[in-house]
């Protein structure tokens, strides 16, 4: 049977931090062997905000190398820069003269970035699901992992695809979300009622990077907070708790059961510590891989622009078809 396509994007601003490898990235490479994978660090995403030239540069180099380095094997799956292939502002235009604004302006994500930076809102930001659309559909891809958060926006996807094949005839496949039920939403370790983000990585304690060092690493594990019950079980009312249990399911692949039965009657500096070593282990040969690739540049540039061929081997076909369904030459 033909494998499904599924198709991933990852911003490259901030630093990857641990929400992104287990709600997204662990899980990418896990199912490598399941589906025929597109990976895209998704730079034209990135300048809907403003961003400085050349940090942007160098932190998408720094992710590309990063995700290979968690895993993503470039003899299974397709790793690209989605700045090198035009194919996706093109086909985004073409999705932009078919897309209600209504429609963008409903979009949570707007409405968020919109009034954290009230003085730099561009046309861009208010436009870019059109280009997440675009991202998607440029492959015909069968399915999309997204967290409970992001579904909006692949409902709207959905919604073009089914718009743009009623009125134009039939092109674009209409994708589906892959949820992630494991893992998919860790949250911050200094507030534990919210989601770990680049976004507040300002804060010292609410993430961990994946780049961060083995003491920090525990330092920042021992000031996570948690409750004063003092029970250790895997209870979502009480999210510190279960934040750190979730995380360290992750890792050690431990039924709750197992996990509950070897921290019964134990305190939480025993709980954040053995978190904190699981980490430590588990993004060890990552960190290893990661200063090994941005020594070899030359390598990571051939696994690029490879990727980046394929894509646009198969962008091309896609929007050359929908460019002639629209009456474009």
């Amino acid at each position: 049977m033909e494998q499904l396509r599924v198709f991933s994007g990852i911003q490259p601003t901030g630093n990857i931090h641990l929400g992104n490898y287990l709600g997204a990235v662990k899980n990418w490479v896990e199912r490598q062997d399941l589906y025929e994978n597109i990976f895209c660090v998704v730079n034209s995403h990135a300048i809907t905000i403003p961003q400085d030239p050349k940090i942007l540069k160098e932190k998408t180099y720094e992710l590309c190398a990063m995700l290979l380095a968690c895993g993503i094997d470039p003899k299974k799956s397709t790793l690209f820069i989605q700045s090198e292939v035009q194919e996706h502002t093109s086909l985004a235009w073409l999705l932009t003269c078919i897309t209600p604004m209504g429609d963008l302006s409903r979009m949570t994500q707007f409405k968020d970035k919109s009034q954290k930076n009230p003085k730099n809102i561009f046309a861009g930001l208010f436009n870019y699901p059109n280009l997440m659309s675009a991202d998607i559909l440029l492959y015909k891809s069968n399915l999309v992992p997204v967290g409970e958060d992001q579904k909006q926006h692949i409902e709207l996807a959905r919604d073009t695809a089914i718009k743009f094949n009623r009125d134009y005839g039939e092109l674009f496949i209409v994708p589906e979300p892959l949820i992630q039920s494991e893992g998919a939403r860790i949250m911050g370790l200094d507030d534990p009622t919210k989601k770990m983000s680049k976004s507040s990585g300002d804060k010292p304690n609410h993430l961990i990077a994946l780049l961060d060092d083995s003491d920090t690493i525990m330092k920042k594990f021992k000031k996570a907070t948690t409750d004063s019950e003092g029970i250790i079980a895997f209870d979502k009312e009480r999210a510190g708790v279960y934040n750190l249990l979730t995380i360290y399911q992750c890792f050690t692949k431990e039924s709750k059961e197992k996990i509950e039965n070897d921290f019964a009657g134990k305190g939480y500096g025993e709980l954040k510590a053995k978190v904190a070593e699981a980490v430590i282990e588990g993004l060890k040969p990552i960190r290893e891989t990661y200063l090994k690739l941005t020594n070899e540049k030359d390598y990571l540039q051939k696994i690029l622009k490879e990727g980046a061929d394929h894509a646009r081997s198969i962008a091309q076909v896609t929007y050359k078809e929908a460019k002639e369904k629209m009456g474009l030459i």
